[in-house]
């Protein structure tokens, strides 16, 4: 039946309605039609029908799919029958003059009902044909979250059948709620219930539909259903909505960031604006995790250019094809080279005027730098110096230079390399315009070279993972929660400043294994076995976010905290990078390792003494 013929039938089953309002509305009224309204009978019926059937066509009721009918589509209902009512009274009254008032009252509100009903049965109708086609293949799911989020989803399952979900319960620790009921399914209690819900509804799988829980919170969840072996699901967390509705698209499995709780950023949008709007943005680095969500973020705030630099071509090249997708509009640049290639980074900067350098190039693997220094050298230090030279000497405005906490009283060669690359960014601040400041922070989830994919791989092999040690910490943070921070720490700059993102409390790496374990459905120990393999070369158990002599000062960011002020000489670290460069190019690591001790008098590598040397901040 094609869509012309299925909107006859609904207007001549819209006719008999009207006219069988009216005769009901007359029937209460007065128990029969009245002989006085008897010879106008006919044409009283056809001024009704013809009156309200345009109505209807001109509000648009004839234009809508009725199987996916709502509350606003009832309300237009409402709203054509009550304008048709004013049209049949005016006419009536101008016209003829008589016509009892309380059989227009109710034959409007009967009118609403009829044709209310006959809408809402043809959506039930559409409903159980649906249910019937799909029921022998749903999943029989237990919705964890008695809230908004629980009530969309729940009401998305009913009414696309098709999805292969099949309410048949709800969960939730709110005593308050337990057996009252959504959508006809009953609140059949907390976690400790889970298991005889599962035995009550035939459940296979639960999805926790609390966008708004803490780590613990869907920590605790998990727990339970790990103990009552049961599949578990969740929806996006609140901040990763793109609007404020949840769908059964957005199901997916739980992450380890769900279980870390991190917080919700909360960014000065109008200063990022001021800050980014019209500006030429150059990131280097920009296909790492880091680069290329700053990228990401940066594009929200409609730059005037954004330059993406790396040396990966297939990274960038990867970029690129998602920039083209999703910021079509963004004017970008894709630019391969090194920035240790000093004459290249000063051409490109020679040749555009850029406003704001992010500089997130870098090597970052501990225990491969322990292996190679020079290149660690190279990279972290004499392409940090190549990127801020050519930033002060083509004037650009502010220079963000992306740290880490290893450079904190480094044990590694890495994070001595990057606290030296702190020094050259503090030192050019005394004698430049450009605002030179770094960012200082922890791992992130789900970086390229973190413990959580290798975790994930070891897993997928049946195990065993291993773990260094078993107290083992270190701090963690996801990696769009560190771009926005970078990009609003960066936009508070005054220049000199080393800013130190909020990583909330310590995560043991044991503890995170085997939270990866359980959510990747195993038992721990059961059946994926934890190794300790011991600490590797220039590891340490614990990371610091400040030095003893550092210090830290709020901003008035609550996320965001300032070191203290060190005064570093430039000639210092001038001379400083002039040695290191020698040095690496005849790769001599022991003596690499010397200057690194020398130049930042914090670095403690176990394979040398550790004696006091000059520092260059002195």
């Amino acid at each position: 039946m094609d869509t012309r013929q299925k909107r006859l039938i609904l207007v001549f089953t819209d006719s008999l309605l009207i006219i069988l309002s009216l005769i009901i509305s007359f029937l209460i009224q007065f128990g029969q039609m009245p002989s006085m309204y008897i010879d106008s009978y006919y044409s009283i019926f056809i001024i009704f029908g013809l009156i309200k059937l345009s109505t209807f066509y001109f509000s648009g009721l004839y234009n809508r799919i009725w199987r996916y009918a709502s509350i606003s589509d009832l309300f237009n209902i409402f709203k054509a029958i009550v304008i048709s009512s004013f049209v049949i009274i005016t006419y009536i009254y101008f016209l003829q003059h008589k016509f009892p008032r309380s059989v227009m009252a109710m034959d409007m509100f009967i009118t609403f009902f009829l044709i209310g009903t006959s809408r809402l049965v043809l959506r039930l109708r559409y409903e159980y044909l649906q249910r019937k086609e799909y029921n022998a293949v749903q999943k029989k799911i237990l919705i964890f979250g008695a809230g908004d989020a629980g009530d969309m989803i729940i009401r998305e399952m009913i009414k696309h059948p098709e999805l292969g979900y099949q309410p048949v319960g709800i969960l939730d620790d709110d005593k308050d709620k337990k057996n009252m009921k959504i959508h006809n399914l009953k609140v059949l209690g907390g976690k400790e219930n889970i298991e005889d819900a599962i035995s009550e509804s035939g459940a296979e799988e639960i999805i926790i539909a609390i966008p708004s829980a803490t780590g613990q919170q869907i920590k605790s969840i998990i727990d339970a259903c790990t103990n009552a072996s049961v599949k578990f699901k969740t929806v996006p967390g609140v901040y990763d909505l793109i609007d404020e509705n949840v769908y059964v698209s957005q199901i997916r499995d739980v992450k380890i960031e769900d279980l870390l709780g991190r917080d919700e950023v909360d960014l000065n949008i109008h200063e990022i604006k001021n800050y980014i709007e019209d500006k030429t943005i150059l990131i280097t680095g920009a296909g790492g995790s880091i680069g290329s969500q700053i990228a990401r973020e940066v594009a929200r705030f409609k730059p005037k250019k954004l330059i993406l630099l790396g040396r990966g071509e297939y990274s960038i090249y990867k970029l690129g094809n998602e920039f083209a997708e999703k910021f079509s509009s963004q004017n970008r640049e894709l630019i391969i080279t090194d920035v240790t290639d000093r004459l290249k980074i000063f051409d490109i900067f020679s040749k555009r005027k850029i406003d704001i350098v992010f500089h997130a190039a870098a090597h970052k693997h501990v225990p491969l730098m322990e292996s190679h220094p020079d290149e660690a050298v190279k990279n972290n230090i004499l392409g940090t110096k190549n990127v801020a030279d050519a930033a002060d000497k083509y004037g650009v405005k502010t220079f963000v230079l992306i740290s880490t906490d290893k450079a904190v009283n480094p044990t590694s060669v890495m994070g001595a390399t990057k606290r030296v690359a702190e020094m050259i960014i503090q030192a050019k601040t005394n004698v430049s315009k450009t605002k030179f400041v770094a960012v200082r922070f922890g791992n992130v989830l789900g970086s390229r070279g973190s413990v959580i994919p290798l975790f994930k791989k070891q897993i997928e092999q049946g195990g065993p993972v291993t773990v260094t040690h078993p107290e083992m910490t270190r701090y963690f943070m996801t990696i769009p929660e560190a771009a926005k921070l970078v990009i609003q720490a960066s936009a508070m700059a005054n220049g000199g400043e080393i800013f130190i993102l909020d990583m909330g409390a310590p995560v043991k790496i044991y503890d995170l294994a085997r939270d990866i374990i359980k959510l990747s459905g195993f038992e721990p120990d059961i059946d994926i076995k934890i190794e300790f393999t011991g600490l590797r070369p220039g590891e340490k158990l614990y990371e610091e976010i400040l030095t003893a002599e550092e210090g830290t000062k709020k901003t008035y960011h609550k996320k965001i905290y300032t070191a203290k002020k060190q005064e570093i000489n430039i000639e210092l670290v001038e001379n400083a990078v002039t040695e290191f460069e020698r040095l690496a190019r005849i790769n001599n690591p022991v003596k690499i390792k010397e200057k690194l001790i020398a130049a930042t008098g914090t670095y403690k590598p176990e394979i040398l003494d550790r004696r006091k040397t000059p520092r260059i901040d002195k």
